[in-house]
């Protein structure tokens, strides 16, 4: 086995002692989108926004990807909580890879994202959801909340290691959470949204995973689509991974 990978293992190994010593932390974590679904599922049960299908049905895929991208958005507090301890300093002046430090938090908060989301779809099945695209269909579903997750995590990470506080971290996750979930659509279909709102939500890559994995619930394996959302989420993914290497190599020097 090579120094990176037992490198990763070990402090992914680390992240998750950590989620069994707070169990209460963890219950929340996983209650909370399915909760989302159910009220607001049941909220706009009888709203005319959607059509076609149930809201139940059409916000599913909203829920799981905004969950993949909450958890991602606070990956990097704790790599922020190490970098003002000094810990994360005497990790990446250890002998092993400083990637592995990236790899481990990674594995470890898409790991618990893809748990949630897996119990969002069976909260869904439970009310009535079924995916048209079959196991398959809810397979990639997941698949695409966890690339999303990735380059939403890196950007975090990336913010751990360029600010100098937490109190800064917090206010931008906090001021970023909400615009990003209201300018997507991830509670609305585009067209029921005014202009200058569809044109922000076009630039949101959730907008993108959120419409690929819709279709996968409502319509059915979709190529082309499905396609095109994972060139939009690889090149996402791979200018936030790049951004997240320089602000590392740019902490460390």
């Amino acid at each position: 086995m090579s120094a990176y990978r037992r490198a990763s293992i070990a402090l992914t190994r680390r992240w998750l002692w950590h989620l069994r010593r707070e169990p209460a932390g963890l219950i929340a974590a996983l209650a909370q989108p399915a909760l989302w679904l159910l009220l607001f599922g049941n909220l706009f049960a009888k709203s005319q926004v959607v059509t076609g299908h149930s809201y139940v049905a059409f916000m599913t895929a909203g829920v799981v990807v905004m969950t993949a991208v909450n958890g991602a958005l606070n990956g990097g507090v704790e790599l922020l909580f190490d970098r003002e301890s000094g810990l994360l300093r005497r990790l990446l002046a250890a002998p092993l890879p400083p990637s592995a430090v990236l790899t481990s938090r990674l594995t470890y908060v898409l790991g618990v994202s893809t748990v949630q989301s897996l119990v969002i779809l069976l909260v869904a099945l439970f009310m009535g959801v079924r995916i048209a695209a079959g196991t398959p269909g809810a397979l990639l579903v997941l698949a695409y909340g966890i690339l999303l997750g990735l380059g939403i995590c890196s950007l975090s990470m990336a913010l751990a290691f360029a600010l100098h506080g937490h109190a800064q971290f917090f206010a931008i996750i906090g001021f970023l959470g909400l615009p990003l979930l209201f300018a997507s659509n991830a509670l609305a279909p585009l067209n029921a949204m005014p202009g200058w709102l569809q044109t922000l939500a076009q630039a949101n890559p959730m907008t993108y995973t959120i419409t690929a994995s819709r279709s996968l619930i409502l319509n059915g394996l979709q190529p082309h689509l499905l396609l095109t959302t994972l060139a939009v989420i690889t090149a996402f993914d791979a200018l936030a991974i790049t951004v997240c290497l320089w602000a590392l190599r740019r902490a460390t020097t």
